[in-house]
């Protein structure tokens, strides 16, 4: 367990910024909110399987099952839902990437607030030195001249950040001692109570694509069962300021991924931008070992 709780940060941001990889490969051929339902529902039966072969203790209280599915609605369902959304609805996803970028510190403001977190001064120039990187690393991607950057859908990319930001800081706080794999269950449950009933106004037209097939096996198997669960395991392990400054580096190893896979631009502000992010966390990660 040690180890895992060691290597797990290196691990969750490679899976997590595969999901970016995926979406962009099933989006030609489903709507996002069917994409989404479609998603949850798929994983459900594995995690179910896997908790009865594991002989997991599931959570009887309603409390609990209640703190899980609002958590659930919270970082999966309206965070994943209000992003998908704005970017169908033209949003550039450079844009969108920006936004999302505040989580790491909308999430410490929150966690100071509910949690009593302490932040110190050094945490939060780190911070402010990981948002510098994250702009140099994301702004040749944004383009102003789409016609989907609207308040509308620039409120729903805020309120998508507000919610996962809320939701990591509330399974910290209401969620601490439960069992990750039953948790991370009822927390799906919670996400399809939003986009199920969202997708009844989208078309149910799927292209079963192969790129979009490997699309939904990916994000099945490795986004929503082995980051997920390795995102709550740092949640209920580490301060929550922590976790989330690990979403900096995200964008990093998308960047990444995109110049490999899609023969994406990598200029050398960009690079200068990744050093910069990656030294801002590990900062964040060394100030609270000394702590």
């Amino acid at each position: 367990m040690k180890f895992l709780t060691k290597t797990a940060p290196v691990i969750f941001v490679l899976l997590w910024s595969t999901g970016f990889v995926g979406s962009k490969l099933g989006a030609p051929y489903i709507d996002p909110m069917v994409f989404l339902t479609v998603r949850f529902f798929s994983v459900l039966p594995i995690l179910i399987v896997l908790a009865l072969f594991l002989a997991r203790s599931w959570p009887v209280q309603p409390l609990a099952i209640l703190h899980c599915l609002i958590t659930g609605m919270l970082v999966h369902g309206i965070y994943l839902g209000g992003i998908f959304w704005a970017i169908k609805q033209g949003m550039p996803a450079g844009a969108s990437s920006i936004i999302v970028g505040l989580q790491p510190v909308l999430t410490a403001l929150i966690a100071v607030m509910l949690l009593n977190e302490t932040v110190s001064r050094n945490h939060w120039i780190s911070m402010a030195i990981g948002a510098g990187g994250l702009v140099l690393v994301l702004g040749p991607k944004f383009d102003i001249t789409g016609t989907g950057i609207t308040a509308i859908t620039i409120c729903a990319a805020f309120f998508s950040v507000a919610a996962i930001s809320l939701g990591t800081v509330y399974q910290k706080r209401f969620v601490p001692n439960t069992d990750l794999l039953t948790a991370t269950i009822w927390q799906y449950v919670g996400a399809l109570m939003i986009t199920a009933p969202l997708s009844l106004f989208e078309s149910w037209q799927i292209i079963w694509s192969g790129e979009l097939v490997f699309a939904m096996v990916w994000l099945v198997l490795v986004l929503s069962v082995g980051a997920i669960l390795l995102l709550m395991l740092l949640i209920r392990e580490g301060a929550v300021s922590q976790v989330a400054s690990l979403f900096y580096l995200v964008p990093v190893a998308t960047a990444v991924e995109s110049y490999f896979l899609f023969d994406e631009t990598l200029t050398f502000v960009q690079v200068g931008g990744m050093a910069l992010i990656i030294a801002a966390v590990l900062m964040i990660r060394q100030s609270a070992r000394k702590a």
